[in-house]
């Protein structure tokens, strides 16, 4: 495909090829499939908006009727349906009543559809980005990432009320008021008229595109501090440890820096905005204003058409005070939506195979056959291994790190896909079975058992939420965790705090085995469950872990070689292949990779 050069003409095409294209993505959840009562609602809401408009329109002819009733040189009681003087000011406040109400129901008929479309929008987007690849998730930026979400959906709700409910009857408003004009006086008001309004709107829109400009530079600031605030707060106790608490505030106000000159661009040129356009539009009112003056004073225009000629003005100047920050707001909510629908654009790197099949267990035998991958083509992490392991049996892998221990556990659970070979489950390729399957029978220990900043039965109870409370305190006593959470304050309902930074690492990996016991897995990955526990811990613990594998197929990726001496078979990895394999006393007796790793351990410890 050609790619058209850079210039500014066609950089300002993309950008409204861009607005377009996601003005036609939002449309779908505004006129939704197989929703009537949805589509019921938005035709309601045009019809009223549109009966609000026609009554906003014919108020300042009860006015002028109210005031040709009261000249003196004429007015006639009688005049407009004989309502007089008095009944022309209260069908005049009427109709100015009937406009507002009949704004506000347009509002409460739509409310419904706009939330609806901004649920539909989040959920999707929430959605999408858990089925992303874990390569995406290992380099996102998590700040930076709520921050899109966050305006993306804020610019969703602010395109959905302006651009429907702002610039469309603006545009019907200024038509009818026009043809008011045209019709009531003659071309040259609605000559001066439309002047006005052209120049109004081609000043506001050239100097709004450069703030535009300006305001992506300031979000773009906004969302690299709020990205170093949370990465400094979810980084809380290293940056305790290094006493970086000066370095975390100047990085930090280092990009407030760059917000604030941004900002103060954004406020300078506001202020230029604003007296541009008031310069233009009092221009055109005072122009329509002596016009109609004249007209009084030569006898041709009574002094209630002046009222009006002034209050059809006034009517046109009130939204087009707005129409800059309007049209500033939807080129900010496009770019925002933009970049939230970018996101939800992004292409999932593992999916489920068309009609793929839920995965059947029977015994839970894992297979590894000549699997190779690498998370850069260019570098391999495992090269051709083949692992067998039987239904019920305990395999540990074990070697250096950077071996490909812990890939082998992000393939067995699809994080990624092999790039050759394959990994089986009972005979089934794990890329033709559904994800959610998958996922459903392989229970993980990780190294590290992050929990959610909620109480420690809701962590317990998220290995299956549907389990009962006697199922949760079993697993929990399974787990030796019972007795000390029965100990705290609040029992079940303390709160673990962010990442479980209230408990210690051992209760933690606790909590994360009773969540496993609980979720009831025939296949088991412990990924180095108790490497970041002191040594008695991970004695206490490693007992759990054996009770835990009873009965299921247990992978076991370990550092410590003292905890997998029992394995029924260990596999040595290093760089890449597998150089050993064997129970533990033939691996020691072999003298090899497995012995010399076991004997550096030992000498470790006792010195």
């Amino acid at each position: 495909m050609r790619r058209l050069p850079k210039t500014k003409a066609n950089i300002q095409n993309t950008a409204r090829i861009q607005g377009w294209s996601v003005i036609r993505r939002v449309v779908p959840y505004l006129w939704p499939q197989n929703a009537t009562t949805i589509r019921v609602r938005v035709i309601a809401a045009l019809i009223v908006l549109l009966l609000s408009k026609v009554i906003a329109v014919t108020t300042p002819v009860f006015y002028k009727q109210a005031v040709d009733a009261l000249a003196p040189d004429g007015g006639d009681p009688a005049t407009f349906l004989a309502l007089g003087a008095v009944g022309l000011t209260i069908a005049y406040g009427i109709a100015r009543l009937m406009t507002v109400g009949f704004q506000q129901l347009r509002d409460v008929i739509f409310t419904r559809v706009g939330q609806r479309a901004l649920r539909k929008l989040a959920l999707e987007t929430f959605t999408h980005i858990h089925r992303l690849s874990m390569r995406y998730h290992i380099t996102r930026k998590t700040g930076g990432l709520s921050r899109v979400i966050e305006r993306g959906v804020k610019g969703v709700d602010f395109l959905l009320r302006f651009l429907l409910f702002s610039m469309g009857p603006l545009v019907l408003e200024l038509l009818m008021i026009s043809a008011i004009l045209f019709f009531l006086f003659d071309v040259w008001y609605l000559a001066v008229v439309v002047l006005t309004i052209a120049l109004y709107v081609w000043f506001t829109f050239k100097v709004t595109e450069w703030r535009v400009k300006i305001r992506k530079e300031m979000n773009d600031q906004d969302t690299d501090a709020n990205q170093k605030a949370i990465d400094s707060l979810l980084n809380f106790e290293t940056v305790k440890y290094f006493g970086a608490e000066r370095w975390e505030a100047d990085r930090y106000d280092s990009a407030m820096r760059n917000y604030e000159t941004a900002a103060i661009k954004t406020n300078y040129s506001l202020a230029f905005l604003n007296f541009g356009q008031s310069l233009l539009i009092t221009s055109g009112l005072v122009a329509v204003m002596v016009m109609a003056a004249m007209g009084v004073q030569n006898g041709t225009l009574s002094v209630g058409d002046f009222v009006m000629v002034n209050a059809y003005m006034i009517q046109i100047t009130m939204p087009l005070n707005f129409l800059g920050t309007v049209y500033r707001e939807i080129r900010q909510a496009l770019i925002d939506m933009g970049d939230m629908f970018d996101l939800l654009e992004q292409p999932a790197e593992v999916q489920d195979k068309p009609g793929a099949k839920p995965l059947n267990v029977q015994g839970g035998a894992v297979r590894l056959e000549n699997v190779a991958f690498g998370y850069d083509p260019e570098r391999m992490i495992l090269k051709g291994i083949t692992i067998d392991v039987e239904p019920g049996q305990t395999v540990a892998i074990v070697g250096s790190s950077g071996s490909g221990k812990s890939t082998i556990g992000r393939l067995l659970f699809r994080f990624y896909d092999v790039g050759a070979g394959a990994l089986t489950i009972d005979g089934q390729d794990v890329r033709d079975v559904t994800q959610e399957s998958l996922h459903a029978e392989i229970g993980v220990v990780p190294q590290d058992t992050v929990l959610f900043n909620d109480t420690v039965h809701y962590n317990i109870a998220y290995g299956r939420p549907g389990a009962t409370e006697a199922e949760i305190r079993d697993a929990a006593r399974a787990a030796k965790i019972h007795d000390f959470i029965m100990s705290l304050p609040e029992g079940y309902d303390t709160t673990v705090g962010e990442r479980g930074l209230k408990l210690s690492g051992g209760e933690k990996q606790r909590v994360g085995i009773a969540r496993t016991l609980l979720k009831n897995p025939p296949i088991l990955l412990l990924d180095e469950a108790t490497s970041a526990l002191d040594t008695e811990t991970e004695m206490e613990i490693q007992a759990e872990l054996k009770a835990m594998g009873e009965g299921r197929t247990v992978i076991t990726i370990a550092h410590r070689l003292s905890t997998i001496a029992d394995a029924d078979r260990i596999v040595v990895l290093e760089d890449g292949v597998i150089v050993e394999e064997g129970t533990h006393d033939m691996l020691l007796s072999r003298d090899g990779r497995y012995a010399h790793l076991w004997n550096r351990q030992e000498s470790e410890e006792a010195a």
